[in-house]
């Protein structure tokens, strides 16, 4: 028991006092993740709206595979990352691979099918309900999209921090592709990975203490984004 004890305190010793190391592998996740999830927005927001609102032959088959990638395994995206990274690979040329841009690449290939996939199901429910306001005022189904994200922002912004908490909390698909290089791609997952394999349990704990209060911090604000959209939609109605 003291030895977890000491391993606390030395956990808790290196949070407070600004460890640099520490504190470097945290910001390059949070670099790494924001980074990801706003490109992952850029793509997924205009797909999933515009499945949402357009009707054409396939979109039923589109809407599923694009639910069934939200819960594609994180190392087989790693794999085909490294894949098209690879010197051999037909963006090896760029020579990506082991950097934090190989990382950011393999986040936006898990983030962007769960922000589109919650952008459609928002927008679709506020196109329905608003679709005879538009149609009487003539607005078609592709122009409607811009105002539907804009009335869907709050709940929109909860679909970035569901994508946010599962890009910040990945390591299968960063550490194929990032190779968790010291001072370069090592960040908080697979830190923890490597160091709780070495023993070193003192950095590992502070880095799973930090890792957890972000994802609480995620959380809190889903739940407050959830409930203010619910107030909002209340008074609407």
């Amino acid at each position: 028991m003291q030895g977890f004890a000491s391993e606390f305190n030395a956990a808790f010793t290196l949070i407070l006092n600004g460890d640099p190391e520490l504190w470097a592998i945290v910001l390059l996740s949070l670099k790494v993740s924001v980074f990801a999830v706003l490109i992952s927005a850029l793509i997924g927001m205009p797909v999933g709206a515009a499945l949402a609102v357009a009707r054409f032959p396939g979109r039923r088959v589109l809407i599923i595979l694009m639910n069934a990638l939200m819960g594609f395994p994180p190392v087989v995206v790693g794999l085909l990352v490294y894949l098209m990274l690879s010197r051999s690979g037909p963006l090896g040329v760029l020579e990506l691979l082991y950097t934090p841009t190989a990382m950011i690449i393999a986040q936006v290939v898990l983030v962007t099918p769960i922000v589109a996939a919650l952008t459609r199901q928002v927008v679709e429910m506020l196109a329905e309900e608003y679709s005879e306001q538009l149609r009487s005022l003539g607005v078609s189904r592709l122009a409607s999209v811009p105002v539907l994200l804009w009335d869907a922002r709050l709940a929109l912004v909860t679909a970035l921090l569901a994508g946010f908490g599962r890009a910040i909390a990945e390591v299968g698909a960063v550490i194929i592709v990032g190779g968790n290089i010291n001072h370069v791609t090592r960040v908080m997952t697979t830190t923890i990975a490597l160091e709780t394999s070495k023993g070193n349990l003192a950095l590992a704990l502070a880095l799973g203490a930090i890792l957890i209060g972000i994802a609480i911090a995620v959380n809190a604000m889903v739940s407050t984004l959830s409930l203010r959209a619910e107030r909002e939609g209340l008074r609407h109605a």
